[in-house]
């Protein structure tokens, strides 16, 4: 499966940030960039604008062609097919407690669309956290609550949430069971 442009540059920037040793708060004070747009850019929260590219690779040390490097990838299709048990595990440092398996993603005029599906393991807390996307949640298994400042709204199997993530948002599994998400993101770009 082809990978997508968003996770290429944001697995990049992470490997590389590792592989020299750099806490995501040191490589904020290299590049004069907030450690939560790092966070964001490397959790595939954000697509990150070109100076921003610029900034990163300049703290990194390696030429901004590093981060990008074959992310055209090969001629698309006239359709995006995933089929069962294709999607791939996206780590995220910020959401502990939570898998998100990444299904597809698709670039449009000014978003990124994306597609995961997510695991909320049971007792999970995420804490609140904001996103560069419109984003849509369907419930597939088990009851997920989502808090928006003094509110809780809960989401059951065929269950539908559609939400801008840029509201900050939280993740609750307070059930003994896993609970399944497939969550869409329009992410917007940023310039």
């Amino acid at each position: 499966m082809k990978h997508d442009k968003l996770s290429l540059i944001g697995v990049r920037i992470l490997e590389l940030r590792k592989a020299k040793k750099l806490s995501l708060r040191e490589l904020a004070k290299r590049s004069g960039l907030s450690a939560g747009l790092l966070s964001k850019i490397e959790n595939f929260r954000t697509v990150p604008s070109l100076s921003v590219l610029v900034e990163i690779a300049t703290s990194l040390e390696v030429d901004v062609s590093v981060l990008v490097k074959n992310i055209t990838g090969e001629a698309a299709a006239p359709y995006l097919l995933v089929r069962a048990h294709e999607g791939r595990p996206e780590p995220r440092d910020d959401s502990k407690g939570l898998l998100y398996n990444f299904l597809l993603s698709q670039d449009l005029l000014n978003y990124s669309l994306r597609v995961n599906e997510v695991i909320i393991s049971p007792h999970t807390y995420r804490k609140p956290l904001s996103t560069n996307a419109l984003e849509l949640v369907y419930g597939l298994e088990g009851t997920v609550r989502y808090g928006f400042k003094d509110e809780e709204v809960a989401v059951g199997p065929g269950d539908t949430l559609y939400f801008d993530g840029i509201v900050a948002h939280s993740v609750r599994n307070d059930t003994e069971l896993p609970a399944r998400l497939l969550k869409v993101y329009l992410l917007r770009h940023t310039d």
